[in-house]
């Protein structure tokens, strides 16, 4: 693939930008510096440098994104700051087929949630991802105002009713994890679910945060407002479920 295309792929300008940015000299390959746009490389594997930026090249690009309170899950927030600026410049200008330029967030926590996050610009890998039909089970730690009982966690395992849907929702696992603790276990995600299912069995959510996806666990050293590429056994273990 030519260089100017290569940058263009993985988001960083018009082509005509990326041609420009090879010229300049702002580009090497292989810790060399490359001022032909046409100049061609094979994909698999290489990583180049832009402005001193190194980048590997992703033919889809696939992110986990820890979460930070007080963010929305838009590229046009309300109120509160977007998710979307804590990426780079090439990630939100990725050209995909989609009239949304960039990667897209797998899913939505609401803006006081925090946690695990997937991102990706590849439209089968989000449906997959967060279809109710996959069944892909999600893990919330939740911290309660009022303590937390057997009954109530009785009632969530068996299903409780929420205002817009008749059929109970019912949580694919639940457990106390202390006297206002509670991890649950989703593998649907209605609007506010888990606020709502909690609100239903007579408690209040004041935090929550999501530490799993599948078999992926957010990583204890990934701060709040950072990002990471996937791997491969990352994907791998979006597709186990849940321990």
């Amino acid at each position: 693939m030519q260089l100017q295309d290569i940058l263009f792929s993985q988001g960083f300008g018009t082509r005509r930008v990326c041609a420009g940015l090879i010229q300049l000299g702002h580009v090497t390959v292989a810790g060399a510096p490359c001022t032909d746009p046409g100049a061609e490389f094979p994909t698999e594997g290489l990583r180049f440098t832009v402005q001193g930026v190194d980048w590997p090249f992703a033919d889809k690009a696939y992110l986990l994104l820890h979460k930070p309170a007080g963010t929305e899950c838009s590229q046009k927030p309300s109120a509160w700051p977007s998710i979307y600026t804590l990426l780079p410049g090439p990630l939100r200008q990725r050209p995909t087929k989609s009239s949304i330029q960039g990667v897209q967030a797998v899913g939505r926590l609401d803006q006081d949630t925090t946690g695990l996050l997937l991102m990706s610009d590849d439209g089968s890998f989000i449906h997959r991802m967060s279809s109710p039909k996959h069944h892909v089970p999600k893990v919330y730690e939740v911290r309660t105002k009022h303590p937390v009982d057997a009954e109530q966690v009785r009632r969530l395992l068996e299903g409780v009713v929420l205002d817009d849907d008749p059929k109970p929702v019912a949580a694919a696992a639940c457990e106390a994890t202390g006297e206002l603790e509670l991890r649950l276990t989703l593998t649907e995600g209605k609007y506010h679910q888990v606020k709502r299912m909690i609100a239903a069995v007579g408690n209040r959510v004041e935090g929550l945060h999501r530490s799993r996806i599948g078999g992926l666990v957010l990583p204890a050293d990934l701060a709040a407002g950072r990002w990471r590429w996937l791997g491969v056994e990352d994907l791998a273990a979006l597709r186990e479920p849940s321990p």
